[in-house]
């Protein structure tokens, strides 16, 4: 089904797609965000630092081709291919006005070693006229709008400082759909006040709305962020390595098998890491899911299907 493994990867996902596998060059669009700049609130969501999600984002240049450039140039050791995935990662890629977005992404999508345009933003930045747009690009090669939802919950997304209601989400996804672009979901494991129920039916609501694919992420507390300082004063706790490794596998068994799942964990800012320091060895937490996959006997949708039958 997916090459021997119990889940939809994307590394299977782009070899059956593409016919080979594609590197992601991640891109700064040189935009803020709408709870970030005062439009809706300050300091972004409370797991956020002042860098935002693009860590690894090539710096900002005097064009988005010289990032292209630098970013070829950081993965030529692990990779000789001649197509990208170009990833406009850092904030929110669509806050900004439609022309602007425009000159930005079309040149980017046209380029001959230019595979994917996938763009990371947010739901309530998403106006008719930015998804004419991606529809249009759409039109001249595939787009992945990545959208960060976290959770479901709309009383966690208050804690977080999300600054939109979950209803949001699911109409920029029928919306992003009605386009022909492909929406890929952002999902947080171990936000604060949240139990197992909370987060598979966070799962379930991002299978329901139809949504392309799934990024898993380890709830990292960083240095310099509101989350932090709510770690310091016992407002929470950060997950153990078993449970985070039990919670990736009831999410999968409940992820419709069509469903790509982009990232099982991820890589936290190391120098600005406090917890969970577990995760730090990505590799062996990513080998320890995949054999606790195998020893539960966890196939990708399996809960679903026993609970259809």
């Amino acid at each position: 089904m997916w090459s021997g493994r119990r889940y939809h990867s994307l590394d299977h996902y782009l070899k059956q797609t593409f016919g080979e596998k594609l590197y992601k060059l991640s891109l700064d669009g040189g935009m803020t965000c709408p709870n970030r700049d005062g439009r809706l609130s300050y300091g972004g969501c409370i797991f956020c630092s002042a860098d935002g999600s693009g860590d690894f984002s090539a710096p900002v240049c005097s064009g988005v081709n010289d990032q292209i450039e630098f970013a070829r140039k950081m993965i030529s050791d692990k990779y000789n291919g001649n197509r990208y995935i170009a990833y406009f990662q850092s904030f929110t890629n669509t806050y900004a006005p439609v022309g602007r977005l425009r000159e930005l992404f079309e040149p980017v999508i046209r380029r001959d070693d230019i595979a994917v345009l996938d763009i990371a933003t947010r739901p309530d930045c998403l106006e008719a006229e930015k998804t004419e747009l991606i529809g249009s690009l759409a039109k001249i090669k595939p787009v992945w709008v990545e959208l960060g939802l976290q959770t479901s919950d709309d009383e966690t997304a208050r804690i977080i400082n999300r600054c939109y209601p979950t209803k949001q989400y699911d109409t920029a996804v029928k919306r992003l759909h009605e386009v022909g672009a492909k929406v890929i979901t952002h999902m947080i494991i171990g936000l604060p006040g949240e139990d197992r129920e909370d987060m598979i039916n966070t799962a379930k609501h991002i299978a329901d709305c139809g949504s392309d694919g799934i990024k898993l992420q380890l709830m990292h507390i960083l240095s310099g962020t509101v989350l932090a300082e709510m770690y310091s004063r016992g407002e929470f706790s950060a997950l153990s390595e078993e449970e985070y490794i039990d919670l990736v596998c009831d999410i999968i068994s409940v992820l419709p098998e069509q469903m790509v799942i982009h990232r099982l964990t991820g890589d936290g800012s190391k120098d600005k890491l406090i917890a969970p320091l577990w995760s730090c060895d990505k590799r062996r937490v990513l080998n320890r899911i995949n054999h606790a996959l195998k020893e539960k006997d966890i196939i990708q949708g399996c809960s679903e299907r026993s609970v259809s039958r």
